[in-house]
């Protein structure tokens, strides 16, 4: 349902239809493995999309600065 929420809401502020990659991993793995393919997912993207919160993780914080270093758009 958060999903779906944060999907709308990219599509509202960009005002057009945009593609969802799916980055939720359902293999067993580390940490540091689940940021990896997180940011490989990311290394896709035009655009990343953090909800709320989203500063109080980790991985999210490092993903923020990779999207922001090789000039992937942010919304927050």
């Amino acid at each position: 349902k958060e999903r779906e929420k944060a999907i709308s809401e990219a599509r509202k502020i960009l005002g057009e239809d945009i593609e969802a990659i799916d980055s939720y991993c359902t293999e067993e793995r580390t940490p540091l493995g689940y940021l990896a393919f997180s940011i490989n997912k990311l290394s896709e993207a035009d655009i990343a999309y953090f909800g709320k919160g989203w500063q109080g993780y980790r991985g999210c914080r490092i993903e923020h600065e990779c999207a922001a270093e090789y000039g992937i758009g942010i919304i927050c």
